[in-house]
């Protein structure tokens, strides 16, 4: 459950602001400006969402790196060779 709930506040919620946006656009007039403005913040979140999950990754990494350096400390010995 938890793991749709993630899925739709990073894909969905986007979609959903397009979607909106892409209504507006159709609608035409003074609401097509509003359509522009909901598709940009649709892809701001998006974006958001990608750099966020990126920084989660590079953490891990740097968790990983600081483990190795210990056992390195310790051993003298590189973890995995």
């Amino acid at each position: 459950m938890r793991r749709a709930g993630l899925l739709f506040v990073r894909y969905g919620v986007p979609l959903a602001i397009a979607s909106a946006g892409v209504v507006c656009l159709a609608i035409g007039g003074s609401a097509a400006g509003a359509g522009v403005v909901l598709i940009g913040s649709a892809a701001i979140v998006l974006l958001i969402n990608v750099l966020f999950r990126m920084s989660l990754t590079s953490n891990r990494e740097r968790e990983q790196e600081e483990r190795a350096r210990e056992r390195f400390e310790q051993t003298g010995r590189w973890p995995g060779e």
